[in-house]
């Protein structure tokens, strides 16, 4: 599906994941914490899990937008 989106868009699309991966690991954590009482513990973890997750699965969007990775269609 995203072969068919222009370039641009593509890498538009890879900074809204890093931006929510990140943002929604934070939140995950905020919310763990303020129910279990543990302030800074799972908001950390929320964090870094975030950031794993982005860098990640960024890395795998960022080979499929230029064009080398695995279902991008084009050969090599």
């Amino acid at each position: 599906m995203m072969e068919k989106l222009p370039r641009t868009m593509r890498l538009m699309g890879l900074g809204w994941y890093f931006a929510l991966s990140i943002v929604g690991g934070i939140a995950g954590g905020i919310l763990v914490d303020s129910w279990l009482g543990t302030e800074p513990i799972f908001t950390l973890v929320g964090l870094f899990g975030g950031l794993l997750l982005a860098f990640w699965g960024g890395y795998f969007l960022l080979m499929e937008a230029i064009g080398k990775g695995r279902g991008s269609g084009r050969r090599q």
